[in-house]
């Protein structure tokens, strides 16, 4: 084994280790993920939703739903 394939392979190594370990890393702490209503606790959820639609052959259209 020459040194280029070493070198590969040592590259193929520490990519791989760094997969592995961003995969069972512990995780930071959030709101969204760790409670369980799945809301953000003391935070404004924005009370609007944009809707796009578009059909062949008509104008698309763009609606702003306020609630």
């Amino acid at each position: 084994m020459d040194w280029q394939q070493l070198v590969a392979l040592a590259i193929v190594g520490i990519t791989a280790a760094a997969l592995v370990w961003s995969r069972f890393r512990p995780r930071k702490f959030s709101f969204v993920r760790d409670l369980p209503c799945g809301c953000a606790a003391g935070q404004q959820t924005p009370r609007h939703s944009i809707v796009y639609r578009a059909r062949k052959g008509e104008r698309p259209q763009v609606t702003l739903k306020m609630r």
